[in-house]
C-alpha cells in the first residue's frame, strides 16, 4: 500500500527521494511527503493529492541535506490531508511507516500522561513521541529504537533519521515488507518498501526477514533480529530496471500491461512446457501431488477469482476436491483442514498481508505450502514450501491484467499436472490441453485486434450508472472479473453473476438502461448461457454477447452488441475471454476520464488487514 524509500547519499537526496516515490506511485496513495536533515535539524515538506503537489512545494521551498526519508501515504488512521501526511517528526526524531500500529491508542495515553503533545489523527505520530521519549531518558537512537519497537504490536514496516544524524538511518520490518540497497561503492544506502523504488540508483538489495531491524550508515548495514541479535542476510541481484516500469509508447500503464500480455504468457508457458514434447513440467515438488486429499486456494480480489477459475479445472480434471477462500475471512473461521493437504496461496506481490496471515494459519494446520507469485522475493515465497512463478514481469497499473492472465496460465499448467499425477486423464488428454494453452499468446493477439471495437462499445456502457456481468462454469469467474474491473477503475457500479442466477433475483435489476456483457464460450454450456441471455433481453437488457464466431451467429440477432473472439478449446476460453473484459474496463475508464492507473481509494499491494 503505502510506499517507503530512504537514501544516505553523498549529494542532495530531495529530488532523487521524489524520483523513488514517483516509481512507488502504482501502490496506491493519497498524499506523499520527504523529510531530510538540514544543518543537522529535521526538515519537511509534505502534500495532500498526488505526487505533483508535493514536488510543486519542494520547488517553491527546497530542501537540502544529503540524508532523507520519503513516503507515499494511503489513509488508514485520518483522513488523507497534509497534516497527516508522513513523515511525521519531534524535533528529534522522523519516521515514514507502512501498515497499523494496533495498540497506538494506549500508547498515546501514555505518552500524553508524560507531556507529549499530537498533532495528527494518525497512528503512526506515537513512534516518533515513543523514540524521543527514549531519546529524552538519555538512550542513543539505536538503542531507543530498539525499546520503542519491543512496545509497538502491529504489521509495520518503517524508516527513521535522527536530528544532529548526518550518518545514520534505522529501518524495522514487521509484517510488511522493506529492502536495504547497496550504493555502487560510493558508500550511499538505500532503505524502500520494494524493488521498483531503487531500480535507478541499485541492483544490490537485501530483503529483510519478518521481526528485523536494520542500522544503516553509509557502506555499513548491521542487521538484527526479532530478539536483538545480530544476523547476515544475503544480498541478492534485483532483475527490475527502469525501463522495465516505463510506460513506452501508451498512455497508460494499464494498456501497456494488456497489450503485453502474448508475450508474458508466452514467458510463463515456456518455464512450465517442454518445447519439443508439449509435456508439462513443474519445478521439484516437496510432496506427492498424487497423495492430496484435499486443495485449499486461498486469495485476495483478482487473484481469488484466478483462484476460482482453477477450482473449476482441478476438480473436472484433476478430479480433486478444492475449498476456495477469500484471504481475509479464512483463518478467522478456523477451518479444519485434513492431514497432508495443499493450500495454494495466489498473489501477485508476495506481500498481501491478508495472504500472508491466512498462509501461517495453513502452516500451522501442517498443511503443504505452494504459491503462484509474481515477486520471487516476496515473503510469501520465502515462507511457501514450494513456488509457482508468473513471469508477468512488474505491473504498475493498480488493476490487474498481465498478472491475472499468467495466473490463470501456471494454474492451467498446474491442473493438468496434478490430472496427470492423479491418473485422471489420458496422454491424448494432456496433449490436447497443452496444444491449446501454446496457442493461446497467438489468439490473445487475435483478441487485442479488437480493441477498437470494444474502444466504441465502452460509449455506451460509459453512459451506465449500473452493469451487469453474466458467465457459467468458468466464464463465471471471468464475469466478477470484468465486473471488478468495471467498477474499480471506472467507478460505475457493476455485478458479476452466474447466469443461471439471475432469475433467482438480479433478473429484477435488468431495464433498458444497464448494459449486460455475456460471456459465452461456444462450450458445453453455451445453450445454458444462451437462454439466460434470452431471458435478459426479453426483459429490455442491452446485451453485449462476447462469444466465437459459431456462438455470434446462433445468438448476435438476439442481442444489441457483439464481439466475435477466436475459436479455442474451452480449457484455456477463460484466459482469452478476461483480456476483453480488460480493455472495455479501461475505454470506459478513459472516457469517463478517470484515474486509470491510480484509481481512487485503492492500493496495489494491500498490506494490511
Amino acid at each position: 500500500m503505502c510506499g517507503i524509500i530512504g537514501i544516505i547519499g553523498k549529494n542532495e537526496v530531495a529530488p532523487l527521494l521524489i524520483e523513488g516515490l514517483r516509481r512507488l506511485e502504482y501502490r496506491g496513495y493519497d498524499s506523499a511527503g520527504v523529510a531530510t536533515l538540514v544543518n543537522g535539524r529535521i526538515d519537511r515538506r509534505r502534500a495532500e493529492g498526488k505526487l505533483v503537489n508535493l514536488d510543486r512545494r519542494v520547488q517553491e521551498q527546497p530542501l537540502s541535506g544529503t540524508i532523507g526519508i520519503g513516503h507515499t501515504r494511503w489513509a488508514t488512521h485520518g483522513g488523507p490531508t497534509e497534516t497527516n501526511a508522513h513523515p511525521h517528526a519531534t524535533r528529534k526524531v522522523a519516521v515514514v511507516h507502512n501498515g497499523i500500529i494496533e495498540n497506538y491508542q494506549d500508547l498515546k495515553a501514555e505518552l500524553e500522561g508524560h507531556d507529549h503533545l499530537f498533532e495528527t489523527e494518525t497512528d503512526t505520530e506515537v513512534i516518533v513521541h515513543l523514540v524521543t521519549y527514549y531519546l529524552d531518558r538519555g538512550l542513543g537512537p539505536v538503542e531507543a529504537t530498539a525499546e520503542a519497537l519491543k512496545r509497538l504490536e502491529g504489521a509495520f514496516s518503517l524508516a527513521l533519521i535522527f536530528a544532529g544524524e548526518h550518518d545514520l538511518m534505522i529501518g524495522a520490518r514487521r509484517g510488511t515488507p522493506l529492502a536495504v540497497g547497496y550504493g555502487n561503492g560510493n558508500g550511499e544506502m538505500y532503505l524502500a518498501s520494494d524493488a521498483f523504488a531503487l531500480a535507478p540508483l541499485t541492483n544490490r538489495l537485501t530483503y529483510l526477514e519478518d521481526g528485523d531491524w536494520v542500522v544503516l550508515n553509509q557502506g555499513n548495514v548491521v542487521v538484527r533480529n526479532a530478539t536483538g541479535e545480530q544476523v547476515e542476510r544475503p544480498i541478492k541481484l534485483s532483475a527490475v530496471s527502469g525501463a522495465m516500469i516505463g510506460k513506452g509508447e501508451h498512455r497508460h500503464f494499464m494498456l501497456k500491461e494488456i497489450y503485453e500480455q502474448p508475450q508474458v504468457i508466452g514467458d510463463t508457458l515456456n518455464a512450465f512446457v517442454q518445447a519439443t514434447t508439449g509435456h508439462i513440467t513443474l519445478p521439484d515438488l516437496p510432496f506427492d501431488l498424487a497423495a492430496i486429499p484435499r486443495v485449499t486456494v486461498v486469495a485476495c480480489g483478482t487473484a481469488f477469482y484466478a483462484g476460482m477459475v482453477a477450482k473449476y479445472w482441478l476438480e473436472q480434471i484433476a478430479r480433486v476436491p478444492v475449498e476456495l477462500d477469500i484471504a481475509s475471512e479464512f483463518r478467522y473461521r478456523e477451518a479444519p483442514m485434513p492431514e497432508g493437504g495443499l493450500a495454494l496461496f495466489i498473489s501477485q506481490s508476495g506481500e498481501t498481508l491478508d495472504t500472508l496471515e491466512a498462509l501461517r494459519y495453513a502452516k500451522r494446520q501442517k498443511q503443504h505450502i505452494l504459491s503462484v507469485i509474481n515477486v520471487a522475493e516476496s515473503t510469501i515465497s520465502r515462507e511457501s514450501d514450494a513456488v509457482l512463478s508468473t513471469l508477468a514481469g512488474p505491473e504498475i497499473g493498480v488493476a490487474s491484467t498481465k498478472a491475472f492472465t499468467t495466473q490463470l496460465t501456471v494454474l492451467a499448467c498446474f491442473a493438468i499436472a496434478v490430472a496427470r499425477a492423479r491418473g485422471t486423464i489420458t496422454r491424448e488428454q494432456e496433449a490436447e490441453m497443452s496444444t491449446a494453452l501454446r496457442e493461446v499468446p497467438a489468439r490473445a493477439v487475435d483478441v487485442l485486434n479488437h480493441d477498437e471495437r470494444l474502444r466504441q462499445l465502452a460509449h455506451d456502457v460509459s453512459e451506465a450508472r449500473d452493469a451487469l456481468y453474466l458467465g457459467r462454469g468458468t466464464s463465471y469467474p471471468i464475469a466478477l472479473e470484468g465486473a471488478l474491473k468495471l467498477k474499480e477503475i471506472s467507478y460505475i457500479h457493476a455485478e458479476g453473476y452466474a447466469a443461471g442466477e439471475m432469475k433467482h433475483g438480479p433478473i429484477a435489476l435488468i431495464d433498458e438502461n444497464v448494459p449486460i456483457i455475456a460471456l459465452a464460450p461456444n462450450d458445453v454450456l453455451f445453450e445454458k448461457t444462451a437462454s439466460n441471455i434470452m431471458e435478459a433481453a426479453a426483459r429490455g437488457g442491452k446485451v453485449l454477447l462476447l462469444s466465437d464466431a459459431k456462438g455470434v451467429e446462433r445468438m448476435g440477432s438476439k442481442v444489441t452488441w457483439t464481439v466475435t473472439l477466436p475459436e479455442v478449446h474451452a480449457f484455456v476460453a477463460p484466459i482469452l475471454y478476461a483480456i476483453p473484459m480488460q480493455l472495455l474496463a479501461y475505454h470506459t475508464a478513459v472516457i469517463k476520464g478517470t484515474d486509470v492507473d491510480q484509481p481512487r481509494n485503492l492500493a496495489k499491494s494491500v498490506t494490511v488487514e
